[in-house]
């Protein structure tokens, strides 16, 4: 089963002059699924209430974007704007998220929130941890699927593969360890936060995973990663949904991180996700990731065939997952 939850709304929120976060994006991701024949069974989500927003953020970030969008076009920090119109397209980019969630624990598939403005770096009054800037953020949208789910199941399970760490979201659930969030990033970079000491709050020790990937690593590094570490916590948890923050922005050329993904990392990230639902909320990704690597990711997900047999790490990817596992061992059996 795949669906999209799909609005024009997303494209209404939108800058004046250029901006890497623009419209265009959907239009990447749409001609990229069209070209696969996985342009189908496409729905308009619903906005979320206020209430639910609330669950993620404080009241007063949540008056501050609202007034903001009646002010009309003007940048809210350094990196991020807002318009006449991104109060609503935000409400239903989380209304979307939460959407895909509940129909993925309703019927196994894949459920792709094709969403913006994005959410991961937002935490619960804006900015997060180090960052100093909400990133093209507004509201956190895979944050609000991931309360809902918490609500429903008692857990929530997140894997953030965007090539910049998903802060807001690790905030959020800093504290909280029925959510677990593994986010495989490049090391670094903005938000500069996601390194592997990063565990958790004193109660929720272990269920915050960071696997923070050198400058210039490729699909076999990613894969090595997601095989050493990824699946053998997803396969100890087996959770009935996962939640998947998807930023294509990895991918070779994409433009604003040096990370080296191709196709085959993103269809074998899907494909070895085939046997579990998936809510799939759109993030980063701003040319050639989209067109290429999210179709890959579903078309993975969908046939199911891992491919590559051998996977040659670098070194450095080698340094880097051993740390990772020496960290969490105090918690998994990894």
């Amino acid at each position: 089963m795949l669906r999209i939850l799909y609005s024009s709304i997303f494209k209404e929120h939108k800058p004046l002059d250029y901006h890497p976060e623009n419209p265009n994006r959907l239009d990447f991701a749409i001609e990229g699924l069209k070209a696969k024949n996985l342009w189908q069974n496409v729905v308009k989500p619903n906005p979320a209430n206020i209430e639910e927003i609330l669950e993620v953020h404080f009241e007063n970030y949540v008056e501050r974007i609202r007034k903001a969008s009646q002010m009309g076009f003007h940048y809210i920090d350094p990196d991020t704007y807002v318009c006449e119109k991104t109060w609503n397209a935000a409400i239903y980019a989380f209304g979307a998220a939460r959407e895909a969630a509940l129909m993925a624990l309703e019927e196994k598939g894949i459920y792709l929130a094709l969403v913006r403005p994005p959410g991961h770096h937002a935490g619960k009054s804006g900015r997060a941890f180090y960052a100093s800037t909400l990133g093209f953020c507004i509201f956190n949208n895979i944050a609000g699927a991931a309360k809902l789910l918490e609500s429903l199941e008692g857990n929530a399970l997140i894997i953030d593969f965007d090539v910049h760490h998903g802060n807001g979201t690790q905030e959020i659930f800093w504290n909280d360890a029925n959510v677990v969030h593994i986010d495989l990033h490049e090391r670094d970079i903005y938000p500069w936060s996601g390194y592997e000491w990063e565990v958790g709050g004193k109660d929720a020790e272990g269920t915050k995973i960071n696997i923070p990937m050198t400058s210039y690593s490729g699909d076999d590094d990613y894969m090595y990663a997601w095989k050493e570490i990824v699946m053998p916590i997803v396969d100890v948890i087996k959770p009935k949904v996962i939640l998947i923050s998807a930023g294509f922005d990895a991918f070779k050329g994409d433009g604003l991180a040096t990370i080296q993904l191709t196709e085959e990392f993103y269809r074998f990230a899907g494909a070895s996700l085939s046997g579990y639902s998936l809510s799939v909320v759109l993030e980063g990704g701003y040319g050639i990731g989209l067109e290429k690597g999210l179709p890959a990711f579903v078309e993975g997900y969908i046939k199911g065939e891992t491919g590559k047999e051998i996977i040659m790490p670098s070194y450095e990817t080698l340094k880097v997952v051993g740390k990772v596992k020496e960290i969490l061992r105090e918690w998994w059996e990894i």
